[in-house]
């Protein structure tokens, strides 16, 4: 449970640091490359084991962190693509509903109990995502030549979070945790340089060190919601489809909540009723799981 509740505040502090990034101008680019650097040194820290640079190669997960570190820069740009072509909103609902995807792959692979309460459990999180997320009275409106976007984003949120969950499960061991979520984040932040180089060569790229501070802010809640989310799902909780629902509606909750008290967000009738329903479907499916 502790580890569960450890990750959300993680990922909702998230939340309120990129706030914080629109209110004082950080570079979101520059920030989220510089997080990934502050949260692989997380891991290192919290690495127990001699650490053998040259051993990591040989780990059975190696390779597969590689390609995770560059899902978290493509999801990023098309997430920031999505955002200036359709909206926050559709963002938010793309990212969030991504949690059907490894909901999906517990049930199918680990032929994980699927009752009639866990499934209304589950279906009425999806709704409470929605309908917390729409902050318009006119829902979402996404141009045909603009859907491709939205989708890439949902699709690749969720091949990280299920390729997270599997990762963990066949090839981690409990010792390597930390190691494993730091190697993540290196892959993704030397990806990220290579984006940086790329704006300078372009006349892009402008330095400010309020950048690197936000970074910093940035990536030590985010190391820590990939190593809790990680220590969440190899407890006797609740089984991953459990742990993902609850995790995800529980987010976006605690976020609308914190929201409203510190960024004075005022809440649609619609987003009161996704905050009910997102109480309703964690309760139902930790009923439907033990």
């Amino acid at each position: 449970m502790t580890a569960l509740i450890l990750s959300v505040f993680a990922s909702t502090l998230i939340f309120v640091i990129f706030k914080l990034f629109s209110k004082y101008g950080v570079n979101t680019m520059q920030a989220i490359i510089i997080n990934y650097f502050a949260a692989c040194l997380c891991g290192l820290f919290f690495y127990s084991e001699p650490i053998t640079i040259s051993k990591i190669p040989t780990y059975p997960w190696f390779y597969y962190t590689l390609v995770l570190g560059a899902l978290f820069i493509i999801v990023f740009n098309l997430m920031a693509i999505t955002t200036q072509r359709s909206g926050l909103s559709v963002v938010s609902v793309a990212t969030k509903m991504s949690v059907g995807i490894p909901i999906v792959f517990g049930l199918l692979y680990y032929k994980e109990s699927l009752g009639i309460l866990k499934s209304a459990g589950i279906l009425l999180a999806l709704v409470a995502v929605y309908l917390a997320s729409i902050k318009t009275k006119d829902g979402i409106a996404i141009k045909k030549k603009n859907l491709i976007f939205p989708l890439l984003v949902f699709l690749g949120s969720g091949i990280i979070d299920t390729s997270i969950k599997f990762l963990e499960d066949a090839f981690v061991a409990e010792q390597d945790v930390p190691l494993f979520s730091a190697t993540i984040f290196s892959a993704a932040a030397f990806i990220g340089i290579l984006v940086l180089i790329t704006q300078a060569i372009q006349g892009k790229f402008k330095f400010e060190f309020k950048n690197v501070i936000g970074g910093i802010a940035l990536g030590i809640p985010n190391y820590f919601s990939i190593y809790f989310i990680v220590k969440a799902l190899r407890s006797d909780l609740l089984d991953s489809s459990g742990i993902f629902t609850v995790n995800n509606v529980a987010i976006v909750m605690i976020s609308t909540f914190v929201g409203i008290l510190f960024f004075k967000e005022k809440l649609l009738p619609k987003n009161w009723l996704g905050i009910v329903l997102a109480v309703v479907s964690i309760f139902l499916v930790a009923l439907g799981t033990w």
